[in-house]
């Protein structure tokens, strides 16, 4: 399973870049067009910008603290992955995916200058622009806490009846 969850960061990673060349050639910086469209509902834009921040801005130009904290929370989502993800599907795909849109970003944090590409722009209400790998770290995340607060403590519970003999 190991080797799936590698091919999945690789590939989740390998698409964000894709994605971020193609951006970074085909617009100008803070260019900004129209992309996804419903009836009269404008949804989605591709609007390029730098991050030198995390989520939302957050820590602006701190690069050696926010490549840290990527770093630090890769190595600890692989440990899980690797130590307590085996059998548990949930845990399995949301630490797969948290790495694979970390690593994404990580790369443009050490080969574009600490800067992360961003081209996401929700129309429909104000939010930040955002990309392909964030969506990864963002629903990963999601699936971790859905995992950690609705299924890890009743499969201990009932891992741990079972080898008392009282479940």
């Amino acid at each position: 399973m190991l080797a799936v969850a590698l091919a999945v960061i690789v590939a989740v990673a390998g698409a964000d870049q894709l994605i971020k060349a193609w951006i970074t050639r085909e617009f100008a910086l803070y260019e900004e067009r129209p992309f996804l469209h419903i009836g009269d509902w404008d949804i989605l834009h591709l609007h390029y910008v730098e991050n030198t921040g995390s989520a939302f801005s957050s820590f602006s130009g701190q690069r050696l603290l926010l490549v840290t904290v990527t770093v630090l929370g890769i190595a600890v989502c692989g440990w899980l992955l690797c130590r307590h993800a085996r059998g548990k599907p949930l845990a399995f795909w949301s630490l797969t995916m948290i790495i694979g849109g970390a690593c994404g970003n990580l790369i443009d944090r050490l080969f574009r200058g600490g800067a992360v590409v961003d081209y996401l722009d929700v129309q429909l209400f104000d939010f930040a622009i955002f990309n392909f790998a964030d969506c990864f770290v963002t629903v990963g995340t999601l699936l971790l806490m859905i995992y950690i607060l609705f299924v890890m403590d009743r499969k201990d519970t009932n891992a741990k009846g079972d080898a008392d003999g009282t479940a």
